[in-house]
């Protein structure tokens, strides 16, 4: 614990603020000393939270920054991070303003950082599987698709909650990290994760409880369904690229591409000699049928090699710790 007090200076909170003037105070209220600074960011809030807190709050270590237009959550915790390393500050945690999240689990999600184990941690609401009986069902199911279409996109095969919003990072991390091109509103959890892998950062998943009070959500399930699809792809075929291709190359960088043409070349053969056989009303012959079944197991063997060296080569070693070492030749 004297560790954790010792570097309390170097922590800060980030609260993107947007409609939650109800439950702000309370939160920053329950932010304790090991902080040492407090970054609320009005992200052009209709109710004005930014002048509320200026108003109402009276503790020495908040700054309230102000967008003079609404750039959604990730710009508004983009704002944050570069104000916090701009200080000085060395471990950036992230806090929504809706009082959903325990303050008092700071200390648990700067710990892994400050220990070396970490460059960025974010809380999983699932380790508790007692706990999670409380979170809606709707958002449960949500959840455990996004997650596995965040291992994909990502490549974090051992993460889980990846729209999870309380998290931590390393100073020397978050600058490796293109601020201008993070997603700006509901998928930028999910986009952080795809750049954080692209730098070959170690992610660490964070037990915590939620709790759903009176706060209103801005999400609308069936309006970003399309469009997480989409970003996901995207950010899948960027990572395979980035990290099999253009960084390094390696025998998975040929077992997927080869298991992919042997799959889909296997299955269209097959189909096209079946309808030809159907319509003829004969039976499909069994060489033809080896030739569709052969390259088509195969394809789906590399396939799964590729899928296990992916998830082998989920980043281990912090990136902050290189960055700290190089620091004293820059």
């Amino acid at each position: 614990m004297s560790e954790l007090v010792t570097a309390a200076p170097a922590i800060a909170v980030i609260i993107p603020s947007y409609k939650v003037t109800r439950h702000i105070l309370g939160v920053i209220a329950g932010i304790g000393p090991e902080v040492g600074r407090i970054y609320v960011v009005d992200d052009c809030c209709p109710d004005r939270s930014g002048e509320h807190v200026k108003a109402h709050c009276r503790d020495p270590r908040v700054v309230v920054l102000q967008h003079a237009e609404n750039q959604g959550v990730g710009g508004a915790v983009m704002t944050g991070y570069q104000a916090a390393i701009a200080d000085g500050m060395q471990i950036l945690v992230k806090v929504d303003g809706d009082g959903q999240m325990d303050a008092r689990l700071i200390p648990a999600f700067v710990a892994p950082i400050a220990n070396g184990e970490a460059d960025y941690t974010k809380g999983n609401r699932f380790f508790d599987l007692e706990q999670i009986r409380q979170m809606p069902a709707m958002r449960l199911f949500g959840n455990a698709v996004l997650s596995l279409m965040t291992k994909l996109s990502s490549g974090y095969w051992d993460l889980f909650d990846p729209t999870n919003g309380f998290t931590a990072i390393h100073a020397n991390a978050a600058r490796h990290i293109p601020f201008a091109k993070v997603s700006r509103r509901y998928f930028f959890e999910t986009d952080m994760l795809f750049r954080l892998n692209t730098i070959h950062a170690v992610v660490a998943d964070v037990p915590m409880d939620a709790s759903y009070g009176d706060e209103v959500s801005n999400l609308k399930i069936s309006k970003i369904v399309t469009e997480f699809l989409l970003k996901h792809a995207r950010n899948f075929g960027k990572r395979l690229f980035y990290n099999y291709y253009l960084r390094n190359m390696s025998l998975a960088s040929i077992e997927l591409p080869l298991g992919l043409v042997m799959l889909v070349g296997g299955s269209v053969y097959g189909i096209s000699h079946w309808i030809d056989s159907a319509r003829a009303g004969i039976a499909t012959p069994p060489g033809t049928v080896m030739l569709s079944a052969l390259p088509v197991l195969m394809g789906m063997q590399l396939i799964l090699a590729f899928l296990a060296y992916d998830i082998a080569a989920v980043p281990r070693r912090p990136v902050h710790l290189r960055a700290a070492l190089k620091a004293p030749h820059a």
